[in-house]
């Protein structure tokens, strides 16, 4: 059952080993408060501060991340040996996948002054495959590649390995590039080694304590497959290859290619930029030129006077940065036709290049939209109502926070119970609802809500990063789920996902 690994065991859902259930238990409140931490010291940093206590507000933060991800890998690395490894195959879409695992590390990134990018080629057709192990594979790799860049960017592709044959299973090689400093050929067979680093400085250049490595190789194993690192092709770095092989997914088809026939340039000083635009024309049937009538302008290597003037002939679409989306209409006083948010979307790409070339091929151009782009909101929040369902203090302090800062009216509960009697005396646009509470949990709330009929949009809040938590989450009735700790990205997506006019106030009479 090649990529696949074992299948889930005969054992009920709620069948957990003693092991497993206290590993549970740990998870949440090992991070728990550490995700307050970081929270609080991220909105800490948006105060008002000197430049000494900026510094020193952002050294905090840091270290917090950095015992955060140690204490996840600690937890993987446990979980994996207190349980045999199960799977649990099904659909899988590439592009959601590799596109969901880019945008969550984006604002480390960018933080970092990274770039970071996706592709999945055009004859990678999707697969049959455990989405959340898969997920993790990539998402241990790329969040190391980022780590441990400091210039430069991180590239996430998906390759068909061979020539693929009608129905049979597919070799994909899941890749991440990054420019870091690399990994010298004598370190390459420990860094996948259990507390492998024979040093300190193996651990401060590759993988901190060696753990988040070791759960990728045998995450690779189990699926029959294998993890190397390499060189990176194009020069300096490293380049880390899961290999697998794996099913089709029922009715597996080469994806659409709106971009047939259609050139688009290109004009960016970063190479990563240039790499992935050019990889998204190409998958959508487009290909680059040096001169087009739609050109993608990157913000980061946009001339002084842009704004001031559009910089290049024919139709000019702006590439920015999620934290720039304060330039929009900047640029399009300038004369720019659209814009596009980095890392890129390859629908959101086609959307703007095609609503671009619509006046000159005598069709009606579409509405200006960013495609399915929920990163830049289509929405006004001012008004929202929101339930904010959370049992710990600081992180509803966090989360109100947040949601007011984005013109929400925030009403809170402190556990299940609390959220019910809520809902019975006032008429909500959306839920945020943590997992885990006293009294009532967030899944059991749920779960007596939708009973008497009630469809608002829920969505969970959870510290723990196990995939049969989200599914826990969706299995409960809930809509989406955020993992903690909260970033004002990712809610603002949430926000624009699902508050939208079908979905205000969509509360069904008791």
């Amino acid at each position: 059952m090649s990529g696949l690994g074992a299948g889930p065991s005969d054992a009920p859902a709620d069948g957990a080993s003693p092991e497993q259930q206290f590993l549970r238990l740990m998870s949440h409140e090992m991070r728990t408060p550490l995700n307050g931490v970081i929270g609080m010291l991220g909105l800490l940093s948006r105060t008002r501060l000197d430049g000494a206590q900026r510094a020193y507000a952002e050294a905090a933060q840091k270290s917090a991340e950095h015992l955060l991800g140690l204490v996840n890998d600690l937890l993987d690395y446990a979980r994996l040996e207190a349980e045999a490894l199960e799977f649990d195959p099904a659909p899988v879409d590439l592009e959601g996948l590799v596109r969901g695992v880019a945008e969550l590390l984006s604002p480390r990134a960018h933080d970092k002054g990274l770039e970071i990018v996706w592709s999945v080629a055009a004859d990678a057709l999707d697969i049959v495959a455990d989405e959340g192990r898969l997920r993790q594979i990539l998402f241990n790799l790329a969040g190391n590649a980022v780590k441990f860049t400091d210039r430069g960017g991180v590239r996430l592709a998906v390759e068909a390995v061979g020539e693929p044959r009608d129905g049979a299973p597919v070799r994909l090689a899941f890749i991440v590039d990054d420019t870091g400093p690399g990994v010298p050929q004598e370190a390459r067979s420990r860094i996948f080694e259990e507390f492998g680093h024979a040093d300190a400085s193996d651990a401060a250049r590759f993988d901190g304590a060696g753990l988040g490595l070791a759960v990728v190789r045998r995450l690779a194993r189990a699926m029959e497959g294998a993890v190397v690192v390499e060189d990176r092709p194009e020069g300096a770095g490293a380049r880390f290859r899961f290999e697998a092989v794996f099913p089709l997914a029922p009715g597996a088809t080469p994806r659409a290619q709106p971009l047939a026939k259609l050139a688009v340039a290109i004009r960016t000083p970063d190479p990563f930029v240039r790499r992935a635009a050019a990889d998204q024309i190409e998958a959508s049937g487009g290909r680059v030129a040096r001169q087009a009538q739609v050109t993608l302008v990157d913000h980061a290597g946009a001339d002084e006077g842009a704004l001031a003037a559009k910089p290049v002939q024919g139709q000019s679409i702006i590439l920015l940065r999620p934290n720039e989306r304060d330039l929009i209409s900047r640029y399009r006083a300038a004369g720019f036709c659209g814009y596009l948010i980095k890392p890129l979307r390859r629908a959101s790409l086609s959307e703007q290049v095609l609503g671009a070339l619509a006046p000159r091929r005598g069709v009606a151009a579409p509405p200006v939209r960013s495609g399915d782009d929920d990163r830049v909101a289509h929405v006004a929040f001012k008004g929202v109502r929101v339930l904010l369902v959370e049992d710990n203090p600081v992180g509803a302090l966090l989360a109100r926070t947040l949601l007011r800062r984005e013109g929400c009216v925030v009403q809170t509960a402190a556990d299940g119970h609390e959220a019910l009697e809520a809902m019975k005396a006032a008429r909500f646009d959306l839920v945020f609802m943590d997992m885990r509470m006293p009294r009532l949990d967030g899944p059991g709330a749920t779960r007596a809500l939708r009973a008497r009929g009630d469809q608002t949009p829920i969505i969970a809040l959870t510290a723990n990063a196990f995939a049969e938590d989200r599914a826990a989450c969706l299995a409960a009735g809930m809509d989406d789920h955020l993992s903690k700790p909260l970033e004002a990205d990712a809610l603002r997506s949430a926000l624009a996902r699902w508050t939208n006019g079908a979905n205000r106030a969509k509360v069904a009479a008791s």
